[in-house]
């Protein structure tokens, strides 16, 4: 009842994609998701290139199900990972802000399958004609960087502009069966879901920040500030978040120059790989030179939430469904109970239909 296009093209069982959240999205999750019948993105955005190698060979020892990898086409060890993904036969890729044709094209001649994250119908349109398989799509109450478009609205107009070409998966407030059924009446053909992947028995999130989540029961208390890197980001208000938000134009960016040696470090990246990133991001997007200079605040501010169990002192990203979410289930139960709820909403729609009939 649940195969679509998207379950076709990536060889997972059900429609129900795991994204891949900096920090949060390793091996144990990935491969959790995956057997359980989703379809698990590793992230690999902010690790070095020997780690990216060495959790890529972890997740296919964890399961024998097909995954995919998630990266930065501008980021300095992009190559790396474009080798990576196809040398070791990894399923399918995702990807966002600043797509590179030359990548694209490499990974399609290789069988993998290319499936960026998009916010609006052009960018979405872009996404195809550059090569794109499929496309995940994110509305305003997605975590992380996100739009200001409610994904009521974004979804059937993404649908409208490219459904007909590539499966597209929704992406932005989803967390249950219900969920699943509207975005396939929409016309999608799956569901994305970060945050209720987060809130996982298989998540890597120290205890103390997973209960800072568990804790937010205000889907309003998770807001949008500029205040990280300059741009639209989905957050739960914090300690520090706040902090942020009153600082100088000229503080924000020493914070940022800051991080962004500390994430060199930490990375392996010279500083001339740094700055060939930025320019790369402000030639292939909107992103101003500051936006681009203040982005090198993201991975080391969540690394402290995510992977130090600070979370006064690192920021949260987050959908605005974590307001409504008060528990933690394995990736087993959270897919079954989608599922599930699913099928058994499919079956009460169709005999509501008919009955009217």
């Amino acid at each position: 009842m649940l195969s679509t296009r998207l379950t076709t093209l990536l060889g997972c069982r059900y429609p129900i994609v795991q994204t891949a959240m900096g920090w949060v999205a390793d091996p144990n999750l990935v491969a959790g998701s995956c057997n359980a019948g989703g379809f698990g993105f590793l992230a690999g955005a902010t690790i070095p290139p020997a780690e990216m190698e060495r959790d890529i060979l972890r997740v296919k020892e964890l399961t024998d199900q097909p995954f995919g990898v998630n990266f930065h086409m501008y980021q300095p060890n992009a190559a790396d990972i474009v080798d990576m993904v196809i040398r070791h036969g990894v399923r399918a890729v995702s990807y966002s802000r600043s797509p590179g044709p030359e990548f694209i094209a490499r990974l399609k001649d290789a069988g993998v399958v290319c499936m960026p994250t998009v916010g609006l119908p052009k960018h979405a349109i872009k996404a195809v004609e550059l090569g794109a398989d499929a496309v995940t799509v994110q509305g305003g109450e997605g975590g992380g960087h996100t739009g200001a478009i409610p994904t009521t609205l974004l979804i059937p107009q993404v649908i409208d502009a490219v459904g007909e070409q590539v499966p597209v998966v929704a992406a932005g407030g989803f967390k249950d069966g219900r969920g699943l059924v509207a975005a396939l009446a929409w016309g999608a053909d799956g569901i994305a879901m970060g945050t209720r992947f987060l809130l996982t028995r298989e998540s890597p999130v120290p205890d103390a920040t997973l209960q800072r989540y568990l804790d937010c029961n205000n889907p309003a208390d998770i807001i949008v500030s500029r205040a990280m890197d300059g741009l639209p980001q989905r957050m739960i208000m914090n300690e520090l978040l706040s902090e942020m938000e009153r600082a100088s134009t000229l503080r924000k960016l020493l914070i940022a120059i800051r991080n962004g040696l500390a994430f060199r470090q930490y990375t392996g990246a010279s500083l001339l790989g740094l700055l060939k990133s930025a320019i790369a991001m402000t030639r292939s997007d909107d992103t101003t030179a500051a936006q681009a200079i203040m982005s090198a605040n993201a991975p080391m501010i969540i690394q402290k939430a995510m992977v130090d169990g600070q979370p006064s002192q690192g920021v949260l990203p987050s959908g605005q469904v974590a307001g409504v979410i008060d528990s933690l289930l394995t990736c087993e139960e959270l897919i079954q109970s989608i599922v599930t709820e699913a099928e058994l909403r499919l079956t009460a729609l169709a005999q509501r239909v008919n009955a009217t009939v």
